[in-house]
């Protein structure tokens, strides 16, 4: 692992061949004494100049090992937990109708799609988020490392599947520019695939960029002469005189606006240069920070063990008064506790132990050898203590503290000060959409205990005389979170990273930011939906009311549910077009820029 501390050794070798030689000579008294009479004349000539050298040979080897121990031998590879750039880079891909021009087979958006694939094999670190937009823009993923998710999702993106037709880059370019900021970041990088911009948004997008220290690189698909838009049901584009449209390349807009704006430029090749050219900027902030669930094979430092060796060639250089050799045995001769932890706080920082104690699924240990607030808390609140971790998330007063905080009360069972913690996580961001979900939902439980609360009502129900339920499934067992009542409530997603990204209380990384509280609810695949008006069982309930057992009938119906559930098709697409169409039902209440291009 350090090779060059092999160079010390290096003099050794000259040493040998230098005591060698001596040893030849050295004490050899038959040369002027008769052989005869030596035994008499020197006893001790021949013992003493082979014990001399039997020392300087000692400490040669001792010498050579110490080099070879200083080197850094290993034989074997342990994970380490890695550090990650800081290099958030937000991708916005254009679904407007002229993508759909096949001027470049099989199409612009093919070769978009292609592009972009091959971008995301290529990020190795880093956060990577991904913005669609036509007359509208949306978020398909916040920034995240995960990769993989993005390039799953990229075959479900077409032009037919947004709200709004048209061609509006400077509203993709801003909400671009929230996601930044919402990961804690400002200085990130944009790279934008379009075929075009109007002249009006290309200004609009220089004053967005104007203020901002977020660099806007673009690829340009299409060619000048263009190629006609086809239409769903047949058919091409046309504009008001019956004329087919055929959209061109206005490479000369495209170049200025990169300029303006600090990015780089460059139109679609066959190769992957243009992805090098356009990632090719040096990023502005090579901050670094621990990755979560995420570890590299790294050699292990195998050198201490030469240390062991080194002490038989010490006890043969023992003489009287030289006892302090015996020290380092009485060093490795400690109790196996004491010697493993001074060991791991010799090689491993706190955090790093914590880390690894987090992957051997010891989430206690983990909270108490961690030094980062962060992780310390994240550790607690896996290992089920939630008023320790909600302490700890407090420690810090921005919104995703404050949302994890939330989540942490809402475990423990304080729904109250879990609502308080999510209002105040949007009053610092208000676009937080994971915290409007969870506290619509504890609001919703908050309100279900007051109606069960009211004179009339019973808390208990005999199992004779449960009330009868609209979905046919089994009466709501107060039991079932009485103990776990954050189960329904907040998403088992307590920790973020200073820069924003969300942190799964169980090490992995969400790609939206934290699960919402209906992922955290909804019934695995061959469970029978609840219907919606029933009445979940509130925490603090009685423990001991027994559930009924499902009839026959019951059991028929629930097992049809589950065939039913089985033939559903598992379309991503329709999941991002209902989400679009959502949020554009909200957007066209507030006042907007416009949208002058149609296409």
């Amino acid at each position: 692992m350090r090779p060059a501390w092999l160079l010390w050794g290096i003099p050794a070798i000259p040493l040998a061949w230098m005591l060698w030689r001596q040893g030849q000579r050295a004490g050899d008294w038959t040369r002027v004494i008769d052989a005869r009479l030596l035994p008499y004349l020197a006893p001790d000539a021949g013992t003493r100049a082979g014990h001399r050298r039997r020392i300087l040979w000692c400490a040669l080897l001792g010498w050579l090992l110490a080099a070879v121990a200083a080197a850094g031998p290993s034989l074997k590879q342990i994970p380490q937990p890695v550090e990650q750039v800081q290099d958030a880079l937000v991708l916005v891909l254009d679904l407007s109708y002229s993508m759909k021009a096949a001027d470049q087979a099989p199409s612009r958006l093919d070769r978009a799609r292609q592009k972009l694939l091959d971008l995301l094999q290529q990020r190795d670190e880093g956060q990577t988020g991904l913005v669609a937009y036509a007359g509208d823009a949306h978020v398909v993923t916040p920034l995240t490392d995960d990769t993989a998710t993005i390039a799953n999702l990229l075959p479900a993106l077409n032009p037919d599947m947004m709200p709004l037709p048209g061609s509006n880059t400077s509203a993709a370019i801003a909400l671009a520019l929230d996601l930044l900021t919402s990961a804690g970041t400002t200085d990130g990088r944009l790279l934008l695939l379009t075929d075009g911009l109007s002249e009006a948004e290309s200004r609009r997008v220089e004053e967005l960029l104007e203020g901002a220290s977020a660099r806007l690189s673009i690829l340009a698909f299409g060619t000048r002469s263009g190629a006609p838009m086809p239409l769903p049901r047949g058919g091409f584009v046309r504009d008001d005189s019956g004329a087919i449209v055929m959209p061109g390349l206005d490479e000369a807009q495209l170049t200025a606006l990169a300029a303006a704006t600090g990015g780089l430029y460059s139109r679609l090749r066959v190769d992957d240069s243009d992805l090098r050219y356009l990632l090719s900027q040096p990023v502005l902030n090579r901050e670094t920070r621990l990755a979560e669930n995420r570890s590299a094979d790294a050699w292990e430092d195998q050198g201490y063990w030469l240390i062991v060796a080194l002490l038989p060639l010490a006890l043969a250089l023992f003489r009287r008064g030289w006892l302090l050799t015996l020290v380092p045995v009485l060093f490795f001769s400690q109790p196996a506790p004491v010697h493993a932890g001074l060991w791991e706080d010799l090689w491993l920082t706190p955090d790093q132990q914590g880390q690894n104690a987090l992957e051997a699924d010891d989430p206690e240990r983990a909270a108490a050898l961690f030094r980062d607030p962060d992780w310390k808390a994240t550790a607690a609140y896996q290992s089920g203590d939630f008023e320790r971790a909600a302490e700890l998330f407090a420690a810090e007063e921005n919104a995703d503290s404050w949302y994890n905080r939330g989540n942490a009360l809402a475990r423990n069972g304080q729904l109250e000060a879990a609502i308080n913690a999510y209002r105040r996580s949007l009053e610092l961001e208000p676009d937080k959409d994971d915290a409007k979900a969870n506290l619509a939902l504890l609001e919703a439980l908050q309100r279900q205990q007051e109606q069960a609360q009211e004179p009339g009502e019973s808390a208990e129900q005999e199992p004779g005389n449960s009330p009868p339920e609209q979905g046919g499934g089994d009466a709501a067992d107060p039991s079932d979170k009485g103990g776990d009542a954050a189960d329904d409530a907040p998403p088992q997603d307590p920790g973020r990273e200073p820069e924003g990204k969300q942190r799964d209380p169980d090490g992995n990384d969400n790609a939206t930011a934290g699960a919402s509280p209906e992922e955290e609810t909804a019934p695995q695949e061959g469970e029978q939906r609840p219907a919606e008006n029933e009445q979940p069982a509130q925490p603090g309930s009685p423990q001991n009311v027994p559930v009924p057992e499902l009839s026959m009938e019951e059991a028929e119906r629930n097992q049809a549910m589950e065939q039913w559930l089985r033939r559903v098709p598992d379309d991503p697409s329709g999941l991002l077009r209902e989400k679009f169409r959502y949020e554009s039902r909200k957007r066209q209440q507030q006042p907007g820029t416009g949208n002058d291009v149609e296409w």
